[in-house]
């Protein structure tokens, strides 16, 4: 087999250039046209909501402002995950949506719905969405060498030299 597409490799000079040209072409076409992200984003949209309700315990946030936020979103579209954790004093939900979310669309649907829930948690609590950014935004990490790395460490004066 090898040995009948060299032979006719060999008698049609011009078709194999032909072929090649047009290879060529196609090859440098699809490398200006195809876009290309540096770090694409494969993480999920997701929309953080914060709430502060000072010297409350963690079952009290639960019941009073994790559990209504979270049960309502949970009927928001596209969402495909709510999670709600409860702290002393401050309650985080993350709000997972379907993959191709827009994410502004889906911030605007959960402040939507967060205007939906405001009668059911207590009057002086207000919750406020995270900033608008991915997964991503707390993990990336620019590489450094070493000294690059110790001279920003010596100027947070967390890094001592002694």
């Amino acid at each position: 087999m090898i040995a009948k597409i060299i032979e006719y490799s060999a008698r049609n000079k011009f078709t194999v250039f032909l072929i090649l040209f047009f290879v060529v072409v196609w090859g440098l076409w699809t490398l200006k046209n195809t876009p290309l992200d540096a770090l694409p984003d494969l993480s999920d949209t997701q929309v953080i909501i914060y709430t502060e309700w000072p010297g409350r315990s963690p079952d009290l946030v639960e019941d009073q402002i994790t559990y209504p936020i979270t049960s309502t979103l949970l009927a928001a579209p596209k969402v495909q995950a709510v999670r709600g954790f409860s702290f002393l004093g401050s309650s985080f939900i993350y709000v997972i949506f379907e993959e191709g979310t827009d994410i502004y669309w889906a911030r605007s649907r959960i402040l939507e719905y967060l205007q939906a829930v405001k009668n059911k948690i207590p009057a002086d609590v207000n919750p406020v969405l995270g900033p608008d950014a991915t997964s991503w935004a707390g993990d990336f990490l620019t590489p450094l060498s070493m000294n690059q790395a110790n001279s920003i460490w010596r100027s947070f004066d967390l890094y001592r030299t002694t």
